[in-house]
């Protein structure tokens, strides 16, 4: 029987650890730092490419869709082939459809080339969890998750505060919201070169699921298209909608039963079917779905909706970031000395759906400081539950199937924030059309032709500026209301997850068999 691929299982010093993480994080800090820096910036982008609020979603949505069909394929890679060598060739995509994005003519090719850049980041963001859990123990793993928490917090707060320095610069331009990434990515690329080493035992039954990876992104890709065009393009009760929503489905219950067939399945089913990964999937869809759909409008709030300037902008989502870093560096040091991960999970839960609730009391004229103590608490909430799920699952799955575990799990957190991202887009463009047409009514502006769905909002008329503006303001409140009530479904998974005691190996000990039939091998 052929070996798995994968890291060497010697146990690792504290020192050996940091020299590796040092590559590991800064390649995560590449792939979070390129939908920040973007993030606040996107309004102007999409005004000065004159694009519409449909676009505006769909260039985030792109990214997210190809990183979300992407994931699991490159999870269940990395179990097979060399985890250096898939980093170096995510690496190598992520930075040349950052300069491809950069010199888009129109919103038609950046939607295109944040597509390709969405396969380098949902690799960058699966392969650095599967080679952190190869060489940490799950209870050890607890207190080095502060560092990716600091990682996280570094670069969504720098992101659009860099983001916004960029796009308030005239001598820059939008345009280096996408070239800034590039010597980060290069700096990376060398650093993990250097620190990261890899044992790789060739396997000569390697059998990649092409049908099923295929039938996967397929079926997502057509739902979330669905999602995004129903209720504007066409009815919910219409024959695009039974076509797109059920043939969607369909090709999912496909892919499904190639999935419970083939040898070597992409998301395999007998991991993911077990109750804690089941539960925390459930949970990780729900806050995937809450936080990456309700945090990516913030920016576009307070630019569109309150007046403020990019750098602003970027200042203002500091309470979230902070949130995150103190939260996941405080709970992941706590459970590497206890071992329990649950109650952390619970209350991250708990919290995230309370910061959401006061979120969405906000509108055009809401104190900062309302905003500013729910953004709080949803960082708070992020940051004791996000990585904790993927921990919950990695601790109960053998070395051998981690990368496919962690894929899956990742999978379903971006699938979430990929479908919140296109249902509260679609929400907050319905709403928002709705007050801007009231607004010109009440104004007797006539709707047709006044501009009012532009998004350059500082090349409106002083009077349709100030309507597109509470439009907005008033419109935002909504989506984050939406984004407690899925916030509260990962509050119920994560009550139902079992009492979970982190082991303090890297291998699960010989027990039971492998979902592909092997036997579970101790580290």
């Amino acid at each position: 029987m052929s070996a798995p691929a994968g890291l060497a299982a010697e146990p690792m010093t504290h020192k050996q650890i940091l020299k590796a993480l040092s590559g590991l994080l800064l390649v995560l800090f590449v792939a979070m730092i390129s939908s920040t820096v973007v993030s606040v910036a996107l309004p102007q982008i999409i005004g000065a490419l004159h694009g519409s609020q449909s676009q505006y979603t769909w260039v985030v949505t792109a990214s997210l869709l190809a990183a979300t069909a992407a994931t699991p394929i490159w999870g269940r890679l990395a179990d097979l082939f060399s985890k250096k060598l898939l980093l170096q060739i995510s690496i190598g995509i992520f930075m040349v459809s950052s300069l491809a994005c950069g010199f888009a003519q129109n919103t038609e090719q950046l939607i295109a080339f944040r597509a390709i850049q969405g396969l380098g980041m949902g690799a960058l963001q699966v392969l650095v969890q599967v080679v952190i859990a190869a060489m940490i123990s799950p209870k050890e793993r607890g207190r080095y998750n502060g560092y990716l928490g600091g990682v996280m917090a570094v670069a969504t707060v720098g992101g659009p505060l860099l983001g916004g320095l960029i796009a308030d610069t005239s001598w820059l331009g939008w345009r280096w919201c996408f070239f800034v990434a590039v010597p980060f990515t290069m700096a990376a690329f060398v650093l993990l070169h250097r620190t990261l080493n890899v044992t790789t035992v060739r396997r000569t039954d390697v059998k990649i699921d092409y049908l099923g990876a295929t039938m996967i992104a397929a079926g997502v890709s057509v739902l979330l298209i669905w999602v995004t065009f129903v209720g504007n393009s066409f009815d919910w009760l219409s024959w695009q909608t039974a076509v797109m929503a059920g043939g969607g489905v369909v090709i999912l219950v496909l892919a499904t039963l190639v999935e419970a067939r083939v040898p070597q399945p992409v998301v395999p089913l007998k991991v993911i079917s077990r109750r804690t990964p089941a539960l925390a999937i459930v949970a990780s869809l729900a806050v995937g779905m809450a936080m990456f759909g309700g945090a990516v409008f913030l920016g576009q709030y307070f630019q569109i909706g309150r007046g403020y300037t990019p750098t602003e902008a970027g200042l203002l989502t500091i309470p979230m970031m902070a949130g995150v870093l103190l939260s996941s560096t405080i709970s992941g040091r706590m459970i590497s000395r206890s071992g329990r991960v649950k109650p952390y999970i619970v209350t991250g839960s708990l919290v995230l759906t309370a910061g959401f609730l006061v979120m969405s009391t906000m509108d055009h004229d809401t104190s900062l400081l309302v905003i500013g103590a729910g953004m709080l608490m949803v960082g708070t909430g992020v940051g004791m539950s996000m990585q904790n799920l993927v921990l919950a699952i990695q601790n109960t799955v053998p070395l051998h199937e981690l990368g496919a575990a962690s894929g899956a799990v990742t999978f379903f957190r971006s699938l979430g924030g990929t479908i919140g991202v296109s249902v509260l887009g679609a929400i907050l463009a319905s709403h928002v059309a709705t007050g801007i047409a009231q607004g010109l009514t009440k104004a007797g502006i006539p709707v047709s032709g006044s501009g009012g769905n532009s998004l350059d909002i500082q090349a409106l008329p002083a009077p349709i500026k100030a309507i597109v503006q509470v439009a907005y303001g008033d419109a935002t409140g909504h989506i984050f209301l939406v984004s407690a009530g899925i916030a509260a479904v990962g509050v119920i998974a994560a009550l139902l997850l079992p009492p979970i005691q982190l082991r303090d190996t890297l291998d699960l000990e010989p027990a039971a068999p492998a979902a592909d039939g092997e036997p579970v091998r101790s580290a």
